[in-house]
């Protein structure tokens, strides 16, 4: 096998897998959040998202907590920006990178967006255009590449329809998501197959929820192919809010841990990131959903 000699993770933790805590977590720990994350070695950090205050409270605090980071040179902050109007709030903030979404399954965009796939993309384009324009790096969320909570499974055709009007509006890499975490090795590699048709592989990472466990295996397929970027959530972090049981993302932690157990670089220390996810699984109340993280903390506890 020839897998990557090195991978570079994105931790969505702060945007991705709080978006759904019920309870406000104070823009302070979220910041707190972010520099653990940076100190522990990410260079890559989706921070915030500039939806409506009214769909998803917990972001409500974009502004404070872009503001309130420390950057460190090296490290890219991405934000989620769903229409013009919230690229326009984001920009004041100066993200290195904008993330768009766009579903591969009908019912799904509908549900979550109130439009069809077509639309959602039309929706992008001047979001695109503009972001482009300022020299912001654009990453598309390709989601339910694999399964949707309502139609089942998707075919591999339609994630390469949308991978396609991804690329035809700018945008320059894409994320291949099992939102719902239902994939499994051969589905998952479909699904980026599908999306090689319009990418390359250096602009295609994989973002996979551990709804049944699969997380780390499909992972593991995707480098198989050359994938060489993923997300991946600090602690285990998320769900999805129209997907009834969908688990968190695929902890960063045993992420970190699988490769650096197959001598692939990250430029991560897997110590400091379980501090990471230890400080913000304490402020949450729970323990963090890692399986490497409560290894390891258990065995300093010892």
């Amino acid at each position: 096998m020839n897998y990557p000699s090195r991978v570079k993770l994105v931790d969505v933790g702060p945007r991705d897998g709080l978006q759904n805590e019920k309870s406000p977590v104070p823009f302070d720990v979220k910041v707190g959040l972010v520099h653990r994350l940076q100190d522990a070695g990410l260079t890559e950090i989706e921070v915030t998202s500039y939806v409506s205050p009214k769909w998803v409270p917990q972001m409500a605090d974009n502004h404070a907590v872009m503001q309130g980071i420390a950057r460190k040179q090296g490290v890219r902050y991405s934000v989620l920006t769903p229409n013009l109007q919230g690229f326009e709030a984001a920009v004041a903030d100066r993200p290195d990178e904008i993330v768009v979404f766009g579903s591969a399954s009908e019912a799904f965009s509908q549900k979550n967006i109130n439009c069809s796939i077509a639309e959602s993309i039309e929706r992008f384009a001047p979001v695109v255009e503009a972001a482009r324009a300022a020299g912001i790096a654009v990453r598309g969320a390709m989601s339910c590449t694999v399964g949707c909570p309502y139609e089942g499974e998707i075919a591999p055709e339609r994630v390469a329809y949308l991978a396609g009007l991804m690329k035809g509006i700018g945008v320059q890499h894409v994320g291949v998501a099992d939102t719902i975490g239902v994939g499994t090795p051969l589905k998952v590699q479909r699904a980026v197959e599908a999306t090689l048709q319009h990418y390359g592989i250096d602009d295609v990472s994989g973002h996979f929820h551990d709804t049944y466990g699969q997380a780390l295996v499909n992972t593991l397929a995707t480098l198989q192919m050359g994938v060489w970027q993923y997300d991946t959530s600090v602690a285990g972090l998320g769900g999805c809010p129209y997907a009834k049981g969908a688990t968190g993302n695929v902890a960063t932690e045993d992420v970190v841990y699988l490769l650096h157990g197959m001598g692939i670089e990250t430029g991560i220390d897997l110590d400091k990131l379980i501090d990471a996810g230890a400080y913000i699984s304490d402020f949450l109340g729970r323990k963090p959903n890692s399986r490497a993280a409560m290894a390891i903390l258990n065995k300093r506890a010892g």
